[in-house]
């Protein structure tokens, strides 16, 4: 198969899609397409790949196997669509679009054209994260009972500034929440189950001239019965490390960022210690608290060498269009429970 990648777009994000390629087996980018040819070409000479001058000509190209969509959160369905079109599998960078319907006509452009999706959440893939998510399917937390989840980082107004589209409706899709926060929303809902019920708060409350919340907190009831609170900001000077915290009547795990800082179970095993010691507190990474350049691309890394494994072995992508869709789901309905004061049902 061609697991040559073109990347369409090429702002911030899509530099992290090029150097995990770059550190796959066998990984390559092929080409690029930005509308500013200057910005295309200045992206092809630092990656070795070819520049196109449109959108139609990179999809042709016979390297490309693979599209990656990198351009603005409100602007994925329309070049996601036309790569299915072209027989390309689709790699989309969170979130997969920014309403339902942009969504689902992404997942049923792939699906009524042979190809597979995926969204990119690379949280899902951190060692800490996996072992957390493999403790609660073996039901070493007893009765799941709380799961918490915090994205207190700092964005400068120069952030909102200096993209035309960061703070918008129409192509941030929302602000904390839908651009910085989904990461922890998709994966507390993986780790927790289903969303039944949600109530949110929001407020745009330290940034002038953007449309979106710069804060919001959520209540959550989950499926089996457990209750959780998700809070996101970009308005906590100076940007702390991400958290999330899961709770039951047999454990308690509390995850910063990508270490485990409590790892604690009623009925202790001996790979417990090894957990402990092997992925305890240890990253001096502010994760893009304040910086969202600096984020390690080893997450992306993985994620990307899974979908070219479901391609080779024709298997679902770990996190694939209806994965991708859920977060989206979520966020539209805390937005809806902070705008109509009513609580939503899922």
């Amino acid at each position: 198969m061609n697991t040559g990648f073109g990347i369409v777009g090429t702002g911030m994000i899509a530099h992290f899609h090029a150097k995990a390629i770059q550190a796959m087996p066998g990984g390559r980018v092929a080409g690029c397409f930005n509308q500013n040819a200057d910005k295309s070409k200045a992206f092809a000479e630092e990656y070795g790949c070819r520049a196109h001058s449109t959108l139609d000509e990179l999809l042709a190209d016979s390297d490309v196997g693979i599209v990656t969509i990198c351009t603005p959160s409100g602007a994925h369905r329309d070049p996601a669509i036309a790569a299915a079109k072209a027989g390309r599998h689709v790699v989309v960078e969170k979130p997969l679009e920014i309403s339902l319907q942009r969504c689902d006509d992404i997942i049923t452009a792939c699906n009524q054209n042979g190809v597979k999706l995926c969204t990119i959440f690379p949280s899902r893939f951190s060692p800490a994260n996996i072992a957390l998510k493999e403790a609660i399917d073996a039901g070493r937390f007893g009765r799941l009972t709380l799961g918490d989840t915090y994205v207190k980082w700092w964005r400068t107004q120069e952030y909102y500034d200096g993209g035309g589209w960061r703070g918008t409706w129409a192509l941030d899709g929302g602000g904390a929440f839908m651009n910085q926060a989904i990461h922890n929303v998709d994966l507390l809902c993986w780790l927790m189950g289903d969303v039944t019920e949600i109530a949110g708060f929001t407020g745009t409350l330290a940034h002038e001239r953007i449309e979106v919340e710069d804060v919001g907190i959520a209540c959550l009831r989950f499926s089996n019965g457990a209750i959780g609170v998700m809070e996101a900001t970009t308005a906590a000077w100076p940007g702390l490390m991400k958290k999330t915290e899961i709770h039951g009547s047999r454990g308690t795990v509390i995850i910063e960022q990508d270490s485990i800082l409590r790892w604690e179970f009623a009925d202790e095993i001996p790979e417990d210690a090894v957990i402990r010691s092997t992925l305890g507190a240890s990253s001096a990474s502010s994760g893009g608290a304040s910086d969202p350049k600096a984020i390690s691309f080893v997450g992306h890394q993985l994620q990307l060498q899974d979908f070219v494994e479901s391609i080779q072995t024709d298997r679902r992508a770990k996190v694939d269009g209806a994965e991708g869709r859920k977060s989206v789901e979520i966020i539209l309905a805390i937005y809806e429970a902070a705008k109509t004061g009513q609580s939503q049902k899922l």
